[in-house]
């Protein structure tokens, strides 16, 4: 049996969705967590594993997963350097959740016998 899921060959932000956070005003920590992240090298062609880290403190929304793992996936065939997904993944989700504060932290697996641990921050308005 065939899953209807899309294929993606580029970073797809727009198979980002939210849901409305009910406890608006209220601080709390919100920790994704997915060791199922692929991209592709762009000099080797040859895959990127990254454990993903997502905290981050909503304001009014949240990120809905199933959203979330599809715009993760997006990446698979896409060639990117490791600061580069960090950070254009914390771009996107900033946009769509439009959090108080967020931070995206990847760990890299080993290439070339050499562990990338990159984050990227966001603070917004206090």
């Amino acid at each position: 049996m065939k899953n209807n899921f899309p294929v993606f060959n580029k970073v797809t932000p727009s198979v980002l969705e939210t849901m409305p956070y009910e406890y608006a005003g209220k601080d709390i920590n919100v920790r994704i967590e997915t060791g199922e992240f692929t991209c592709l090298c762009p000099w080797t062609g040859l895959p990127d594993f990254a454990y993903v880290v997502i905290n981050y403190t909503p304001a009014k929304s949240v990120v809905e997963f199933k959203s979330l793992k599809l715009y993760l996936q997006s990446y698979r065939m896409v060639g990117m350097v490791h600061e580069s997904v960090v950070n254009n993944i914390l771009s996107d989700l900033v946009k769509t959740v439009k959090p108080k504060e967020m931070c995206v932290n990847m760990e890299f697996g080993i290439r070339g016998g050499l562990t990338a641990t990159v984050s990227a921050e966001y603070y917004g308005k206090k």
